[in-house]
């Protein structure tokens, strides 16, 4: 029991260390609050809250591995090194990828309340 409430001290760790990373992470929270903000706005429906949800959660998760792939990468080859620099923007590229996947389904959630609204 003792290592299972230690586990959960550490991972809560990584998570404040992520939220005060800043750089993108102030973007998706900012992103997050404004999605967030505009579904209880619009009242949207339980899926489309279950579904942005796991978009958010997803965008999230992608860019707390990303800042730790950056700074393992920073850790292993302090000076420049070409490799080092194509395993980040791969990790980046994944996070694009996973946020340009959420912004999809953002538009195709809020479409029919800001039809309905305008």
């Amino acid at each position: 029991m003792h290592r299972l409430i230690n586990s959960f001290g550490y991972a809560l760790n990584g998570l404040l260390h992520y939220l005060r990373s800043g750089g993108n992470v102030n973007f998706h929270l900012a992103a997050t609050l404004l999605v967030l903000l505009s579904g209880f706005y619009f009242q949207i429906i339980s899926r489309d809250l279950i579904v942005l949800s796991i978009c958010i959660f997803s965008v999230h998760a992608a860019e707390a591995f990303n800042t730790a792939i950056e700074q393992l990468m920073d850790f292993i080859s302090p000076e420049h090194h070409p490799m080092a620099g194509k395993v980040k923007d791969l990790a980046a590229g994944a996070v694009l990828l996973v946020a340009c996947g959420a912004a999809v389904v953002g538009i195709l959630v809020f479409r029919p309340y800001l039809a309905a609204f305008v």
